[in-house]
C-alpha cells in the first residue's frame, strides 16, 4: 500500500497555485514517504467525473492507497454531497485523507466534523461564484454587449466601442439582407407557408451562402422569421414585447425604429434588450410574419 498525492487545477491563472506547487506541498507533508501522483488540469471541483481522480478511486477500491494528501479539500471537490459520500468510502477502505493546509485529522469525530464545516464553505464558495459570473454575465447583455455565439444570417460582426470597453457588433450583409427581406415580405402573404419561402428562394435561384450545399431548411427560415434580432424596433415593437408579457429593458423612447434586439432568457422569462447593430425588417413586415408563425404553431394544419 502507498499514499496518494491529488492535485488539481480549473484553470492556469496566475493567483492560483500550480499542481507543481500543489504537490511539492504533499510531498514535504509525507516527508519522505513513498507516493504515486494523480492530477487532474483544467477540471472544476463540482464534480467528481475527473480522469485522473477516477483513477484514484479505483487505486482506493482495490486497495492499493492508504493515505490521500492534497493541498487543500476543495481541490478533491467542491459538493458537500460528493465530498460527504468520498469520506464514507474512504473509511469503508481504511484511507486516511490528510489536507495540507487544513490539518484535518478524520480518524477522530472532530476532524471530520470540521472537515464537514469546511467542505460547507467551500460549496459556498462556488456558489457565490457562479452567482457573481451569473450576475456579471446579465449585466452585459442588458447593456447590449456582443455575447458570442454564431453570426445570423445577414450580419457580420465588425470591432465596436460600448461604455468604454471594446467588444464587437453586427454590421449588415448587404448580400444575406436581400435574402432575408424576401423571406419576410414572401412570408408575409396572407396564404403563404414555409414551404412556399423555400420554393420562391429556389425559383430565383438564391441559395443559401452559408451551408455547403446550399439547401433550406424550413424550420430555420420558422426561427429567422421569429428572431428580434432582425426589426428595427419601434414603438410598435415595445408594444408588441409588453403586450406578450416579456421583460422590456429599454424605455418606449428608445424604440426608435433603427435598431434590432437581442433577446435573453433571465430567471426563466424572456427579457428584450435594444442591440447596437440596425435592424433589417421593417417593424410591421416583422410583426406580420411574427402573428402569423404563432398562429400557426398554434394550429399546425392552417394554410
Amino acid at each position: 500500500m502507498t499514499n496518494a498525492i491529488y492535485a488539481r487545477q480549473s484553470i492556469d491563472k496566475a493567483d492560483s497555485i500550480s499542481i507543481e506547487s500543489q504537490i511539492a506541498f504533499c510531498q514535504y507533508e509525507l516527508r519522505g514517504e513513498p507516493y504515486e501522483i494523480y492530477q487532474d488540469r483544467g477540471y472544476s471541483g463540482k464534480t467528481i467525473q475527473r480522469p485522473d481522480f477516477q483513477r484514484l478511486l479505483h487505486s482506493v477500491r482495490n486497495g492499493t492507497i492508504k493515505r490521500v494528501i492534497c493541498y487543500k479539500l476543495d481541490r478533491c471537490s467542491r459538493s458537500i454531497l460528493d465530498f460527504s459520500n468520498l469520506m464514507a468510502e474512504f473509511q469503508q477502505y481504511g484511507v486516511e485523507f490528510i489536507s495540507c493546509t487544513e490539518k484535518f485529522d478524520t480518524t477522530t469525530p472532530m476532524g471530520r466534523a470540521m472537515l464537514n464545516i469546511c467542505i460547507v464553505f467551500a460549496q459556498l464558495e462556488r456558489e457565490t461564484i457562479q452567482q457573481r459570473v451569473y450576475d456579471a454575465y446579465h449585466s452585459r447583455n442588458l447593456k447590449g454587449f456582443y455575447m458570442g455565439g454564431r453570426i445570423p444570417l445577414g450580419f457580420r460582426l465588425c470591432e465596436h466601442t460600448l461604455d468604454g470597453k471594446r467588444t464587437s457588433k453586427y454590421a449588415i450583409l448587404p448580400s444575406e439582407a436581400h435574402i432575408l427581406r424576401l423571406m419576410y415580405a414572401e412570408y408575409a402573404k396572407p396564404y403563404t407557408s414555409l414551404a412556399d419561402v423555400v420554393q420562391l428562394l429556389q425559383s430565383k435561384g438564391i441559395s443559401h451562402p452559408r451551408k455547403e450545399d446550399g439547401t433550406w431548411v424550413r424550420s430555420h427560415i420558422g426561427r429567422i422569421l421569429r428572431n428580434p434580432i432582425y426589426v428595427r424596433a419601434d414603438r410598435d415593437i415595445y408594444d408588441y414585447f409588453k403586450r406578450t408579457g416579456i421583460l422590456v429593458h429599454n424605455p418606449p423612447e428608445d424604440y426608435a425604429g433603427i435598431h434590432g434586439c437581442y433577446l435573453y432568457k433571465k430567471d426563466d422569462r424572456k427579457c428584450v434588450v435594444l442591440a447596437p447593430h440596425e435592424g433589417i425588417v421593417a417593424s410591421d413586415l416583422w410583426l406580420r410574419c411574427r402573428e402569423k408563425s404563432k398562429i400557426r404553431q398554434l394550429y399546425p394544419s392552417v394554410n
